[in-house]
């Protein structure tokens, strides 16, 4: 049996896509169920239980010797919370949880970090596990983050198997329900049907011209290509890096959306929220090279083959994955 919390979200309803199609359907589902347009990122997909992740914990201690891995994907994600409350039960207090449960009942444990706690990249893309405590996110949702998997790696009891990884900029279907925090790609092809045109963010800094802001986007697919090969694999434990290696401009993004689209770009500027101004990542690439040295192999999806594929795939028919 393999659990996944955050099971209707984005990256863990595609997990238990990636999932049923590797053979597997003894999975249990974990969430707070409670928004209908979210809950459609399960439909058509297999699993046995559905729990709620509050009941979560209770169920765990009591079925453990049934479950073979743990995906926790579940999180409050909104890098514009400001309430540390919230990141403090949900992000840090109930991952504790888990992992001491995993640990106890020598459960594999593979979990959500973020790109999020390399704040403006002072200290660079790499997922070492020596600079983890010089790290300085930028929002409450990146310290939170930094700190579980600070607290992670101080642990003598671990989980048999291990592995947080810090997701880069991951897009693909299934994220209509993240509304703000949806892609850019997810939110320029909103706009094109409604408008014609694309509205990024202004630059304000001298060093990056207007739409040269880059991150690295990942598309989810390879995203959970890679959680199942670690759950097969089980390199070394740790946290690894997710993204493909390679930063690209929004300016870049923006244009390949409307190519999908079979459109000429039509792209211009808007000033940065002011809420988001200050803590604004203009650069984020990965490095790779650790999860590679581990032995995985697989090429990653180019941005114009991920665009393409998501665009075309799903975003245009109104499919999920």
């Amino acid at each position: 049996m393999i659990v996944v919390t955050g099971a209707a979200g984005f990256i863990g309803s595609c997990m238990v896509r990636k999932l049923n199609d590797e053979g597997f359907s003894d999975i249990v589902v974990v969430d707070e169920f409670s928004r209908e347009e979210k809950n459609r990122n399960l439909e058509g997909k297999k699993f046995t239980e559905k729990i709620h992740r509050n009941d979560f914990p209770g169920w765990l201690w009591e079925k453990y010797y049934f479950v073979d891995a743990i995906f926790h994907l579940g999180a409050r994600t909104d890098t514009t919370e400001k309430d540390w409350a919230i990141f403090q039960e949900l992000n840090l207090d109930y991952s504790k949880a888990l992992w001491e449960l995993c640990a106890v009942h020598h459960i594999p444990l593979i979990y959500a970090s973020s790109a999020a706690t390399y704040g403006l990249g002072e200290h660079g893309y790499d997922d070492r596990h020596d600079i983890v405590g010089q790290l300085h996110p930028l929002n409450p949702y990146g310290e939170s983050k930094n700190r579980f998997d600070l607290w992670a790696l101080s642990r003598e009891e671990q989980p048999p198997h291990w592995y947080g990884l810090k997701f880069f900029n991951v897009y693909g279907p299934n994220e209509y329900h993240k509304g703000r925090m949806a892609s850019v790609i997810f939110h320029t092809v909103r706009q094109i049907k409604a408008t014609g045109g694309m509205k990024l963010f202004r630059s304000h800094r001298e060093d990056y011209q207007d739409g040269q802001q880059s991150r690295d986007f990942v598309y989810i697919k390879d995203v959970v290509d890679i959680l199942c090969w670690l759950f097969r694999q089980q390199p070394a434990n740790g946290l690894y890096n997710l993204g493909t290696g390679k930063a690209r401009s929004f300016q870049d993004l923006a244009a390949n959306t409307f190519r999908a689209m079979g459109l000429e770009p039509n792209i211009s500027f808007i000033d940065t929220p002011g809420d988001i101004r200050a803590t604004y990542q203009y650069f984020t690439e990965a490095n790779m090279s650790k999860l590679r040295e581990a032995g995985y192999e697989k090429d990653f999806y180019s941005l114009e083959e991920g665009i393409e594929d998501y665009v075309k795939g799903y975003l245009l028919e109104e499919r999920m994955l």
